[in-house]
């Protein structure tokens, strides 16, 4: 059967619905009828770009991997789900059997199935077929739109919780109020943090930051002319402190920074602010290669981790701190479309507002034949 529409990025700056197969499912796997799906900022590069570092596209491939829908079909080894179940979905299918797996660190399984990333289809389709086990049942009071939220908010518990082992009590920094960058501020304050500062160079999303989840905001001063980058981080390090109060060592000391841009001075500017044994995410991606304070890196014994998607539990975490309250997701979905406005969503996401000038911090798209306005 082929009545799976699909929206295929066919090559860069192109980009429409195809019909294509029902994909058939493995003993191990369920088809999932796709109600809600999120635009991720990954999405869009692959649209502009048709590449993220190694990652090339070179067939047509379906976007999306941020979503959630309802079981259609359940292979016989699945014990867990039943048909019309109301899921989130973990994009990414690992080999199982590698050294990362089975030390539990399979996000970084190097045979992994990802949703839209090269060479494999994603999940902007009426159906996708997916392994049991990387399906998440709702509860009764959460919406498919929360569920689709999901996976962006694991990202940030992965970062926060598992990569940045965040504790009660502590202070964070992130840097980038975007998306992924506000749902870890969200998600520092849902585990107890005392101080979560949001730095961001445009003032409208640090607003809404602060009345978000942040608990105080920066906003970084102008690059002088002829002022080379580490220059400028040493300089904004300094005036951030001084502002914000912030030791290098103490109660006052930064114990986690996560940065969520990319940007190289922001980046250096976070290695310049952290506490003397404190500790550096990196969360975002921007150039493939920047220059950083490595000295200072090292004289603090700053403990400097990548955080990559999401692994073991990431999941079931983000789901509990929403079903519980201490999330709300809801603010973070600014424009809602229809499948057949894929689009238009796209093209919205990529120019950070609407044509209405409405900023967009996250786009959702409904399935075939969801109206935008059920969440379900």
């Amino acid at each position: 059967m082929s009545d799976n529409t699909s929206f295929v990025l066919r090559k860069i700056n192109d980009a429409g619905f195809e019909e294509r197969p029902i994909p058939d499912i493995k003993d191990d796997e369920v088809l999932i009828a796709v109600k809600k799906t999120g635009i991720c900022g990954s999405d869009v590069h692959y649209l502009v770009a048709g590449r993220i570092g190694q990652f090339i596209v070179e067939k047509p491939m379906v976007l999306g991997h941020e979503s959630a829908g309802i079981v259609e079909k359940v292979g016989p080894k699945v014990k867990n789900l039943k048909v019309g179940d109301r899921v989130a979905m973990e994009p990414g299918a690992t080999c199982r059997v590698c050294d990362d797996c089975k030390r539990g660190r399979y996000e970084l399984c190097p045979e992994i199935i990802f949703a839209a990333t090269p060479p494999y289809d994603g999940t902007l389709a009426r159906y996708y077929a997916i392994p049991g086990d990387l399906c998440y049942k709702l509860p009764a009071n959460l919406t498919l739109e929360d569920g689709a939220m999901m996976e962006p908010l694991s990202v940030a518990v992965h970062a926060i919780a598992n990569i940045g082992q965040l504790r009660t009590n502590q202070s964070v920094v992130v840097f980038g109020a975007g998306p992924v960058g506000l749902l870890c501020m969200a998600v520092a304050r849902a585990l107890g943090a005392s101080r979560v500062v949001a730095v961001d160079i445009v003032p409208s999303r640090l607003e809404f930051a602060a009345r978000y989840a942040a608990t105080e905001t920066y906003t970084p001063p102008k690059l002088q002319e002829g002022e080379t980058r580490l220059a400028y981080s040493e300089r904004n390090a300094r005036a951030m402190m001084q502002q914000l109060g912030i030791e290098e060592r103490g109660p006052a000391g930064v114990d986690l920074v996560v940065d969520a841009s990319g940007a190289e001075v922001s980046i250096q500017t976070g290695i310049h602010i952290a506490k003397h044994g404190g500790s550096f995410v990196q969360l975002g991606m921007g150039q493939s290669e920047i220059t950083i304070p490595v000295t200072t890196l090292l004289v603090k014994e700053i403990n400097f981790k990548g955080s990559f998607r999401y692994g073991p539990g990431d999941y079931q975490l983000a789901i509990a701190l929403v079903s519980q309250g201490k999330i709300d997701l809801k603010p973070l979905v600014t424009h809602r479309y229809s499948f057949q406005q894929a689009l238009e969503a796209f093209q919205a996401t990529r120019a950070g507002k609407s044509e209405d000038g409405k900023p967009v911090i996250k786009a959702v798209i409904s399935g075939p034949d969801v109206k935008p306005e059920d969440l379900l």
